[in-house]
């Protein structure tokens, strides 16, 4: 989910909203009737949106499976309130019950949904930031210290972000964000600004994050992210998880870590967004906490997967997968792949264990502008993080201690030799497949087939 950067709009909802907004009617009132006047319209963007994410990668599925055993502290639902249908007095009433589920400190600010309507300048298409599952993002302006909108480029920006009304368990993911991000304070978690809560109108107000998410980075644009900001995106990440595990007054289960969750500021420090699907922690003598399976394909922890027990591990085994994420540029599930590559974790487990392999998984658009110590050492934590024995996975603040020094390490791999004679064979094997493959007699394929068993090491084909 979007909170930043408007480069990551997906044009997609946007288009469709356009092109609704070329054919709309003037009311008799003299409004426009657009699919961004009303938050009722906003479905088309989010049904749009998850058409996107499958074409994108082909692999960005959320799923959700029952448990008989869900002994979780899910938030109970409420039910939905048509404004159109109730009177005011009813209206009221309901909107205090909800309030009544709430825990949050008393630090949120209350918004009105009209205070939210005018900051965004109306839910505009322009001011659209992103959308997923929960609903839409928008960019708007308050009061620094205040609720009141304002002028668009002063006072407060902020990511509006809205509830989608279909389902109950919107609710109670709405819930849970206000609930954890009201009562957690860290420098890597997104600050909770404050919320609306109007008749059937559910919406978030967080802190903007210019640089938008951590996906769109590696996944979604033509320049490379180096590799010092990388790591240093996967430190700020690694002590938000080990906030939440190891210092937080309530321990928390995150449950939903990945790239998209994983938003920058404009400095590149990481914050965690998104804790819709956040659990409280095991209790007294409890190991695990029994829930109903829920998460994202490619990164939730195989054993959480098959027996619906979550546990901190789990967390640690999605910041694993991330990890790898970062180091080989490659989404942790992509069947565009070829077969034997769509999974991330699967594909690169060989690799990871072997000094001379592991250079394979670096991304090949940082040609050699990475740190050797830094990524072998990125490699092994990122394996131990994986490691299938959900207990032989190392604590959070334990990654963090291994992070720590990885920003700042200045052996490039660019000026090593062992890297420029890797990068040689590369272009002479690739001028042999792509320049002479059809070679007399067959000498080009002896010629290959001499490098590489000569030097398998330095076999490092670009995907075309």
């Amino acid at each position: 989910m979007e909170l930043g950067s408007e480069d990551g709009k997906v044009k997609s909802s946007r288009d469709v909203c356009k092109s609704k907004k070329r054919n709309k009617k003037k009311k008799k009132d003299g409004t426009e009737a657009g699919c961004w006047v009303n938050l009722s319209f906003i479905g088309s963007c989010i049904s749009s949106r998850s058409k996107v994410d499958s074409s994108v990668s082909g692999t960005s599925t959320h799923f959700e499976s029952k448990s008989t055993n869900d002994t979780s502290r899910d938030q109970p639902a409420a039910p939905v309130v048509s404004s159109s249908t109730t009177s005011n007095t009813e209206s009221n009433s309901s909107t205090s019950k909800l309030e009544e589920e709430l825990k949050v400190a008393s630090r949120l600010r209350k918004f009105t949904f009209n205070d939210l309507k005018f900051a965004t300048r109306n839910f505009r298409p322009e001011s659209l930031l992103g959308e997923g599952g929960f609903g839409c993002v928008f960019k708007g302006w308050v009061e620094e210290n205040g609720t009141a909108p304002v002028k668009p480029g002063t006072g407060l920006t902020v990511a509006v972000k809205t509830l989608n009304h279909d389902g109950l368990q919107g609710h109670k993911e709405w819930l849970a964000e206000v609930n954890f991000l009201g009562d957690l304070v860290h420098p890597n978690l997104v600050k909770l600004i404050g919320y609306c809560i109007e008749d059937d109108q559910r919406l978030l107000v967080y802190e903007f994050m210019p640089r938008g998410s951590l996906e769109n980075h590696l996944f979604r644009r033509s320049l490379p992210l180096p590799w010092s900001i990388r790591m240093k995106i996967a430190l700020g990440a690694a002590e938000g998880l080990a906030f939440l595990h190891e210092e937080a007054e309530r321990p928390v289960i995150y449950r939903d870590f990945k790239t998209s969750n994983i938003l920058l500021d404009a400095d590149y420090n990481a914050k965690l967004s998104d804790f819709g699907l956040a659990k409280d922690g095991p209790e007294g003598d409890k190991t695990h906490v029994s829930t109903r399976v829920m998460g994202t394909y490619g990164y939730a922890a195989p054993e959480y997967v098959m027996t619906g027990h979550l546990t901190s591990r789990s967390d640690v085994y999605s910041f694993g997968v991330v990890l790898l994420e970062m180091i080989t540029g490659r989404r942790s599930m992509d069947k565009n792949r070829p077969n034997g590559e769509h999974n991330l974790v699967e594909w690169a487990r060989p690799h990871l264990g072997e000094r001379r392999r592991f250079y394979r998984l670096i991304d090949p658009r940082l040609e050699g502008h990475f740190s050797i110590k830094g990524a072998q050492k990125a490699a092994q934590l990122a394996a131990h993080c994986l490691t299938r024995d959900p207990k032989a996975r190392p604590l959070m603040s334990e990654v963090v201690n291994a992070l720590k020094p990885l920003p700042n390490l200045k052996d490039m791999a660019s000026s090593s030799y062992y890297f420029q004679t890797m990068q040689a064979d590369r272009r002479i094997i690739e001028h042999l497949f792509v320049g002479n493959f059809e070679g007399k007699n067959g000498g080009t394929c002896l010629c290959v087939v001499f490098r590489m068993m000569t030097f398998p090491q330095g076999i490092m084909l670009k995907d075309r």
